[in-house]
């Protein structure tokens, strides 16, 4: 963690020229604006205006000044970035309105929130999300569907033909301070996977953001396009970000108990009844785009059934295998679409509320749940995620717990994009139809 002073003495010994102050709008898209480093005094101090009403969602034309605070713990240099001994470096930072006050529509202070009502009951949520990505061909500047290898599920090279990039990109994160688990070629072609450890939930969102981001310049730097769209390719397996998810109090896990059926505690199965509870409203937030549901369907690993389990994939949450400090959740059905901020803050908050309320998730099922019959899932008491966007913003409007940890302002506004969306999508004819009906009908 770096003092002002620390900050500012790095700066000099790097030669760093310029500082790129970094935010995101509530879709998660990463904005940014220029300054020299000359002027970080004057932006830590008093801070960095800029005009809201330009940013989707954020504010009304005659309330339109927001400023920008960096969060000096943020800094980073960009490894790409250095030239002639000159280095560019960024800073998270936080929005707040001209009296000082944090403005409710910023995705960050949203999860802020939701954290600091977890520190009111003892608790701090750790994330670890695993995010995988698109490599495609480019033509004309432009993205194509085109994958840029033809390897598979942890294949290498020479079929694996981004196993260059993605070093390159591993090193530039490693240079930022990140900690990579692994890196992979994934199931489908030109798609990949980085883990990196987990964290604290405010910083894991600043590197999820990070991440795509960084990802996203090398790939550009290599000719080529990286996309985190759930779901770009018919047929092939799309794009997930799981979740894996642990609350601690002080220095232990809160989930782990070996006393416990499966070793874990009540607290972490009053979470998982949260989840179950909350979770067609969390789809919306977690699965944001119109894409977003092509991906969730069945026979590619995704998941569609609300239901819980130890080790097996086909659920929606699973307890993967390790226990003590490492005693986690695995939520599966988020991609990397999602604004992590207000992802993880609907995550947190149902859980919480299960743990609030004592929800019981009932006895995990173990069976492969894309081979049970409806009559089957019923008797079990297995409904479905939200088919679409419509239906998922439907639960959404319907469920208080994630709408108030949202907010008023960022759920008005994420709601209004979204139903925009749908219409869009709606009114528009697809190549699909034109195919399948012009010759016919």
């Amino acid at each position: 963690m770096y003092s002002i002073d620390q900050l500012l003495e790095t700066i000099r010994d790097k030669n760093v020229e310029s500082i790129r102050l970094q935010f995101t709008d509530i879709q998660g898209l990463v904005k940014s604006v220029s300054i020299p480093a000359v002027r970080l005094g004057k932006a830590l101090d008093s801070g960095t205006g800029f005009d809201g009403s330009s940013i989707e969602g954020f504010a009304r034309i005659q309330e339109s000044d927001m400023l920008l605070r960096p969060d000096i713990s943020s800094f980073s240099l960009l490894p790409w970035k250095a030239r002639e001994n000159k280095n560019v470096a960024r800073l998270i930072c936080d929005v707040y309105r001209p009296n000082g006050e944090p403005f409710e529509g910023d995705p960050r202070y949203v999860l802020k929130r939701a954290v600091g009502k977890a520190e009111e009951m003892g608790y701090t949520m750790n994330v670890g999300p695993e995010l995988e990505f698109f490599l495609f061909k480019m033509e004309n500047g432009r993205a194509t569907t085109i994958p840029h290898d033809f390897a598979g599920y942890f294949d290498f090279g020479p079929v694996d033909l981004a196993e260059d990039i993605r070093r390159e990109i591993v090193l530039s994160l490693t240079e930022m301070g990140f900690k990579i688990e692994a890196s992979h070629h994934e199931v489908a072609r030109g798609q990949h996977e980085i883990d990196f450890t987990y964290g604290e939930a405010l910083r894991t969102a600043d590197n999820v953001v990070t991440f795509k981001y960084v990802t996203r310049t090398i790939a550009m730097k290599n000719g080529l396009a990286a996309t985190f769209m759930p779901k770009p390719i018919y047929g092939a397996a799309g794009s997930g970000m799981h979740v894996n998810i642990s609350l601690f109090r002080g220095g232990e896990n809160a989930f782990f108990d070996p006393e416990g059926k499966m070793q874990l505690s009540d607290l972490a199965r009053y979470f998982v009844g949260g989840l179950l509870e909350h979770a067609p409203a969390i789809t919306a937030v977690t699965n944001p785009l119109v894409n977003s549901y092509k991906r969730l369907v069945s026979g590619f690993e995704a998941p569609v059934y609300i239901g819980w389990s130890g080790p097996n994939r086909s659920s929606l949450i699973r307890v993967p295998s390790g226990r003590g400090l490492s005693t986690r959740l695995e939520l599966r059905s988020p991609d990397p679409s999602c604004s992590p901020y207000l992802g993880f803050a609907a995550i947190l908050a149902a859980g919480l509320d299960g743990v609030r309320r004592k929800i019981d998730p009932g006895d995990p099922v173990d069976l492969n749940i894309y081979e049970l019959s409806d009559a089957e899932r019923e008797r079990l008491g297995i409904k479905l995620l939200p088919s679409n966007l419509k239906e998922a913003l439907d639960h959404l409007e319907e469920d208080r717990v994630v709408k108030d940890a949202l907010g008023e302002h960022v759920y008005a506004n994420f709601n209004r994009l979204g139903t925009l969306e749908w219409k869009m999508y709606n009114s528009f004819v697809h190549p699909w139809e034109v195919e399948r009906y012009i010759n016919n009908i």
